[in-house]
């Protein structure tokens, strides 16, 4: 009989917690094996078996905390690992150490699916495939959660949060409160930031650890359609897979613009790490990205000023919702320019950002001490070598080509996300992952993009799901709508949030409710519970027999909803 000790942790730690045993009493291990994974504050990671042998004793359990040197098992080695043992204790030969560095390992393996990319679209399609069963290798080149959670999605909203609080604090007496010497540490907000990523990338790790998914941290690249090569550092792993999924989202695009080099000139992920406080900045785009950042500066008391090329702001969004947006922003004292070309960026004597640009024919220029640039995003193909395979690009030869079940133009092989170039959506790659997974099992299964919510994260939120009005009265469709402002809902009054509304579509002719945006308080939250109300068709009736909670924002809904019949209770233009 032998014992298996806890002989070594990362660093400097004594003890760790055991998030979950791998192996029973009784089990066959092999050299190798996960025998459990250990749970730290800085990440989480299996212990393996150094012996081919029979678990005789399971001596912990999940969830308790052990530390260096403490018995784990009690296990009989077979005799080949006992003559090995008694081996160890003679001299060792030499090892060729560095020669080992320089040549790398090389493994072949077998995967029932491969995916390519870790972003919330991939890693979500690995927990799932996991929990159905399937055997699945993830491939990551950079952190887990990819642009969402490292550069994007989460780290945009911890730094709007942040802001969002310094706004409230500067604005007290308007809850009856002082603040005294409020200052700015944009250094501080970026390290709170950076903890709450940390926190949301170590959870990942923990859960694709626990759900015994294969994790190279290394490039992929096609040989062929039936194989990918990963390198590793000088690591190669060659994988063969029954099911590959693309999921490499997309990368800042590249603008040709003068002037874009200058070391003043950040992007949306530059920006997201730059610790200076600073006095201006003029923001090149009024889309999503434009539009958050915008609002988040002009939070901190930042001099914000907004190019956007098209005639109006966010011209994805409902006419209304986009034009009160950008009254608000007037209001808050950003700057609008719309219609307005950017043509070039220079430099003036002390080193500030000017920005050239022509508006109603004129050339006219804005100074300040940074650049934003916030044009947008496109597909990432980088290193894929997709020209290996007979997957096939959209009409446009912007993004992977794909059917209703996500897959490719090769069968077995799968896109979703930011890398089909259809709807650039972290929540949209997670349900495509999802989609795929189930198709790959044989289940039917679609993605209705129809009803897919989309939020921004500007002061106040905006929220979509569904037609708006000017999509609706654009396909011919005979329709009603129903404003209610938010100036008439007692929370948002007691939030100190009183602008904005809720319009809700419907179609007359089939009796639903085909669309609804909202700009105002909690508009992020609001929207799925219009998105079930509307997917689920649920009639009008049954909302309005609905209690609401007083006193919620999410009362503007039920209000709404009456606009379409007798009209709103609280409100009367």
């Amino acid at each position: 009989m032998m014992i298996i000790k806890l002989e070594q942790l990362t660093g400097h730690d004594k003890k760790t917690k055991i998030g979950k045993l791998n192996v029973a009493e009784g089990d066959q291990v092999e050299v190798g094996q996960t025998l459990l994974q250990m749970e730290s504050k800085k990440g989480n990671s299996p212990l393996l078996s150094k012996y081919k042998c029979t678990i005789d004793k399971v001596l912990v359990e999940e969830g308790q905390e052990i530390e260096l040197g403490q018995s784990l098992f009690e296990v009989t080695a077979d005799e080949a690992n006992q003559e090995s043992s008694s081996k160890s204790a003679q001299p060792k030969p030499k090892l060729d150490y560095f020669g080992g560095l320089l040549r790398g390992k090389k493994e072949e393996m077998q995967a029932e699916l491969l995916i390519i990319g870790a972003g919330p679209g991939g890693y979500v399609a690995a927990l799932y495939a996991a929990k159905k069963g399937i055997q699945t290798v993830l491939v990551e080149k950079d952190s887990m959660g990819g642009t969402c959670l490292n550069v994007g999605c989460i780290p945009t909203k911890a730094l709007i949060k942040s802001s969002e609080v310094f706004h409230q604090m500067m604005h007290a007496d308007d809850f009856g409160l002082a603040v005294k010497q409020l200052e700015l540490d944009m250094a501080k907000v970026i390290d709170k930031k950076d903890e709450i990523k940390g926190t949301l990338v170590s959870g990942i790790e923990y859960l694709l650890s626990k759900n015994d998914i294969r994790v190279i941290k290394g490039t992929a690249s096609f040989l062929s359609d039936n194989q990918v090569l990963v390198k590793s550092g000088k690591d190669e792993y060659t994988i063969e897979a029954n099911n590959t999924l693309i999921a490499t989202g997309s990368k800042i695009s590249d603008i040709h613009l003068p002037g874009i080099d200058h070391d003043f000139v950040l992007n949306s992920t530059s920006a997201l790490a730059y610790k200076e406080n600073i006095s201006s900045v003029t923001i090149i785009g009024g889309g999503v990205i434009g539009m958050e950042f915008a609002f988040l500066y002009s939070n901190f008391g930042i001099q914000v000023n907004v190019l956007e090329f098209c005639d109006r702001l966010l011209t994805m969004v409902d006419k209304d919702v986009s034009e009160e947006i950008a009254h608000i922003a007037t209001e808050r004292g950003i700057g609008v320019y719309t219609g307005a070309k950017v043509t070039r960026i220079e430099q003036d004597q002390a080193g500030k950002a000017i920005v050239i640009f022509e508006q109603d024919g004129l050339e006219k220029f804005i100074t300040s001490e940074k650049v934003l640039v916030a044009i947008g995003r496109t597909p990432n193909l980088d290193g894929l070598d997709i020209e290996n395979t007979d997957v096939k690009l959209n009409d446009n030869g912007n993004g992977i080509a794909v059917n209703e079940h996500l897959q490719t133009s090769v069968d077995h092989i799968y896109a979703i996300g930011d890398v089909t170039n259809r709807i650039q959506l972290a929540h949209v790659a997670s349900h495509e992952g999802i989609a795929a997974v189930d198709h790959i099992l044989g289940i039917d299964a679609h993605v209705d993009y129809g009803m897919v919510p989309n939020v921004i994260f500007t002061s106040p939120e905006i929220a979509a799901v569904g037609l708006n009005e000017d999509q609706a009265r654009l396909m011919g469709k005979n329709i009603q709508v129903s404003k209610f402002p938010f100036q008439a809902n007692g929370k948002a009054l007691t939030m100190r949030e009183g602008r904005g509304f809720i319009k809700l579509v419907k179609d007359l002719d089939s009796g639903k409710m085909i669309g609804a945006s909202i700009i105002g308080p909690e508009a992020s939250a609001l929207i799925s519970t219009l998105t079930v109300l509307i997917n689920s068709n649920i009639s009008e009736k049954e909302i309005a027999h609905t209690i609401f909670a007083h006193p919620t924002t999410g009362e503007v809904i039920h209000e709404a909803v009456l606009g379409l019949s007798i009209g709103a209770l609280h409100f009367d233009e």
